[in-house]
């Protein structure tokens, strides 16, 4: 098993983030604040004004190591790498079945599948906990709508079903998203439905920053294994879209994002002032609200558990990367099928 690298997080406004011997130094108002071993480090994510020296630009390409610039709120907006690594005869498969229908299709199918039974785990925990009769009752229902979605995916014949049985799916999902929320704190995190750019209320804000992240850890993860990251199955190739990165999103959304942003709202880490309200409506973290999340993420990153395919303990931040394997597996042709990662 490889060592978890980890990711730093660079959020300060007007930072300086520049190369000092082996070490990345981090500097605010020509003060050092950070220094970290470049070798422990997998990629650097900045966001907002933070300035990085061209020498650590080049270290990073050199090493094969990402730089990856987001809003302050946490939106993409480029990503900096070196030359472009992997095993051509894998990407020639990966744009092979790209053609191949059937085979775009079952491996759609197992994304979606792994997306609805994680998402299907959270409902069915909740109402596990839930102190109400009726809500214990009105959770249940949902999960057993969704386990009704999971039958229908069997009978899908193309990726317009698919896609249609995961859209409704996931309405069924948010909607019982109020319920899976502590009574103490769903008047401040009321949630009417999942919206985006921009994000509507806090909860909504709190996802998409969460998202953000995960399509950067599978996005390197995706390019570790030699896969191409913009040609993906059950999400449409766009000029500037990582689409595989995306579909192996799918099954990571309820696990690693969801999971964690309503942990962080029930156990009162993250609170209102840690939100800020524009005109027009929308809603971000501010400044506090965002290293309270990148530190929980990290933290969550570092817990352990068990891989029901490999039966041995993994770090969670490593699901992404052994799942990519598990994709490269199946588009040479070693599996029959792509298995999504679901908790046993």
């Amino acid at each position: 098993m490889q060592t978890l690298l980890n990711t730093l997080y660079v959020m300060t406004p007007n930072a300086y983030a520049h190369l000092e011997n082996a070490t990345i130094r981090i500097d605010v108002d020509h003060e050092k604040r950070l220094q970290v071993p470049l070798h422990h480090l997998s990629s650097v994510v900045c966001f907002g004004n933070v300035m990085v020296s061209p020498g650590l630009m080049h270290r990073l390409a050199d090493e094969g190591k990402s730089l990856v610039l987001l809003t302050e709120h946490g939106r993409f907006k480029a990503r900096l790498e070196g030359p472009v690594s992997g095993n051509i005869l894998l990407r020639q498969a990966q744009h092979r079945h790209a053609g191949d229908a059937a085979f775009t299709l079952d491996f759609a199918r197992s994304c979606i599948a792994g997306k609805i039974k994680n998402s299907r785990q959270v409902l069915m925990r909740a109402a596990r906990e839930a102190g109400e009769a009726d809500e214990e009752q009105s959770l249940t229902r949902t999960a057993d709508n969704l386990a009704a979605s999971l039958r229908g995916l069997a009978a899908v014949q193309d990726l317009d079903a698919l896609r249609g049985v995961e859209g409704e799916a996931a309405r069924n999902y948010f909607g019982a998203m109020n319920q899976v929320i502590k009574p103490a704190y769903r008047k401040d995190f009321a949630f009417t439905g999942r919206t985006r750019r921009p994000p509507l209320d806090p909860l909504n804000a709190l996802l998409s920053f969460l998202y953000s992240m995960l399509t950067n850890d599978c996005r390197s993860a995706i390019e570790c294994v030699g896969l191409d990251p913009q040609l993906g199955f059950l999400h449409a190739v766009r000029p500037g879209r990582a689409a595989l990165a995306l579909d192996l999103m799918e099954e990571f959304r309820a696990f690693s994002a969801d999971r964690l942003a309503l942990t962080l709202v029930n156990r009162a880490q993250i609170a209102p002032d840690d939100f800020e309200h524009r005109e027009g409506g929308a809603v971000l973290l501010n400044e506090k609200g965002r290293k309270a999340v990148v530190i929980a993420y990290q933290e969550r990153k570092q817990e352990e558990l068990q891989h029901p395919l490999l039966d041995t303990k993994v770090q969670i931040g490593m699901l992404p990367l052994i799942q990519a394997r598990l994709m490269a597996r199946n588009i040479r042709g070693e599996t029959e099928q792509y298995l999504p990662f679901v908790p046993r």
